[in-house]
């Protein structure tokens, strides 16, 4: 055993926080899930740093906002000098690879990562840049619509199913070749981040998953539609984007939706458990510490939103468990941020951050499963796609409070209003509570400079990508290195080494 733990990072994509109030709810089959989530810290208010795919992805890898990665959105760069939990640990000793998503956009597809086993699922490139000179614009190529929920059912086999499909495959594979080193006294502490694309939308599941769900009770969004007059500033924007006009949203869509992402976390659940049988039969359990997160949440016709882009609660809030030697399982209420990951990582492998500690946003999250309490506010940032200048918010007690300069604030008191349904930024009986959050705003944000920061890297990026695709086009998407004629068995092997080094356990 080395003197430090294993780390396997599960992620998924998309998956709404309130469905795991303390693990996941009752009515999801998710026997390894809830098995995983026994033995786990629970941390059941965790937020995502910005809700979007790449700026969520970066700012979980670097325990730094949007604002300080300059990943904005879906195509901005993850500059190759920021470094991430998987610098850390390789910096330190660690074997660092990834199986499966992360959404690097730029010619850096590792971050630090020693291996990667897939490429990527999404395009790597400057493509999918929204346009702030554009307010409203949709660009239809790319930009969610509400197809996914009209076309929710079953399906065996899809884009996603089979990425993920490899994802696991390959990440148990990796599992396998690793238990081959344990016996090894000078090998490398691993640290193994799968990350699964489901069960972001499409809301398409295979039929043994989705059949589980026909008598279920959460079929029915909790929160009816608002009426588009009657929705914030913001939700309308996200209205327009998702060209919800040309879209007649049925009930029976919204259940079928609804019914395939529960279906598809089941899904997942089968593959995660799969991947834990590994470590069990392997004898690495004991030596792993195990996280498990989203990147961001999913809105699922509450309200009449649907995906993320929001900082409502389905959208914004994920789920978080870890599980291992030295952290205690048990429930944490304490609002906490996915940027809190790095350095949580860090301080399980024992790894000081002192050179990089002003420039983190994210703190550790041992003390809170040690009893003690969190005194500093979680922050998001959104500025992509469905905004029109950038978003921010707290969340900080029972309250949090959003504010883009183009709209009014909004304060909710999530204790006595899970739902977000009442707005008290202009109650009078919340006015002091609300000028405190005003102004931790504005000390923390210029976001006359954010702004600015946003429209320059976007106006940069629409020069860039048509010029790199006019003429010869050089992919950055990430290609796997497969290199066969060093598997199995080959000539320049010796049989007989080759059969017992591969074995494992050996001699049994």
């Amino acid at each position: 055993m080395t003197t430090r733990p294993n780390i396997l990072i599960i992620m998924v994509d998309q998956l709404n926080g309130t469905l795991f109030p303390d693990g996941p709810a009752d009515f999801l089959h998710t026997p390894n899930l809830k098995k995983l989530a026994g033995q786990s810290a629970r941390f059941q208010n965790c937020y995502t740093a910005s809700p979007l795919c790449a700026p969520g992805r970066a700012s979980f890898m670097s325990g730094q906002l949007p604002s300080r990665t300059r990943v904005y959105d879906n195509a901005a760069e993850f500059a190759s000098d920021i470094p991430t939990y998987a610098h850390h640990l390789r910096r330190a000793g660690y074997y660092t690879c990834l199986s499966g998503k992360m959404h690097f956009v730029g010619p850096d597809q590792l971050h630090g990562f020693e291996e990667r086993l897939t490429t990527d699922v999404y395009p790597a490139d400057f493509g999918w840049t929204p346009d702030y000179r554009k307010p409203g614009e949709r660009i239809d190529w790319w930009y969610h619509n509400l197809g996914s929920v009209t076309g929710a059912g079953t399906a065996e086999i899809s884009n996603q199913m089979e990425y993920d499909d490899e994802v696991a495959f390959h990440a148990i594979q990796k599992l396998h070749q690793l238990a081959r080193s344990t016996e090894d006294k000078d090998r490398r502490p691993w640290c193994l981040t799968v990350s699964f694309t489901h069960p972001h939308d499409p809301y398409v599941a295979r039929r043994k998953f989705f059949d589980l769900y026909d008598d279920c009770a959460a079929l029915e969004p909790e929160v009816p539609e608002i009426p588009f007059d009657q929705q914030d500033a913001h939700s309308k924007r996200l209205y327009l984007a998702n060209d919800y006009r040309n879209f007649d949203i049925t009930p029976e869509n919204v259940r079928r939706s609804r019914q395939a992402y529960f279906a598809n976390i089941s899904y997942l659940d089968d593959k995660i458990g799969t991947i834990l049988d590994v470590l069990d039969a392997t004898g690495m359990r004991d030596d792993t510490i195990i996280v498990f997160c989203s990147d961001h949440g999913d809105m699922l016709g509450e309200r009449g939103l649907w995906f993320k882009m929001s900082f409502f609660e389905g959208s914004s809030r994920v789920p978080l468990l870890a599980a291992g030697a030295g952290i205690p399982a048990g429930a944490i209420g304490d609002p906490v941020s996915t940027l809190d990951v790095l350095p949580t990582l860090c301080d399980l492998a024992g790894i000081a951050l002192d050179d990089i500690q002003p420039w983190t946003d994210g703190e550790t999250l041992l003390p809170l499963t040690k009893g003690e309490t969190r005194q500093s506010p979680v922050l998001m940032e959104y500025a992509a796609e469905g905004s029109y200048a950038p978003l921010v918010a707290i969340r900080e007690g029972a309250f949090k409070y959003v504010h883009c300069e183009l709209d009014p604030s909004q304060l909710f008191d999530l204790d006595t209003d899970p739902h977000e349904t009442g707005n008290l930024a202009d109650d009078p009986a919340h006015a002091v509570i609300a000028a405190q959050f005003a102004s931790k705003v504005a000390a923390r944000w210029d976001l006359a400079s954010f702004d600015s920061a946003v429209r320059e890297s976007q106006a940069r990026r629409w020069v860039v990508y048509p010029a790199l695709r006019n003429g010869n086009y050089y992919p950055w998407d990430f290609q796997p290195l497969q290199m066969a004629s060093e598997r199995y068995m080959r000539n320049h092997m010796d049989l007989n080494t080759l059969e017992e080094r591969n074995r494992f356990p050996r001699g049994e």
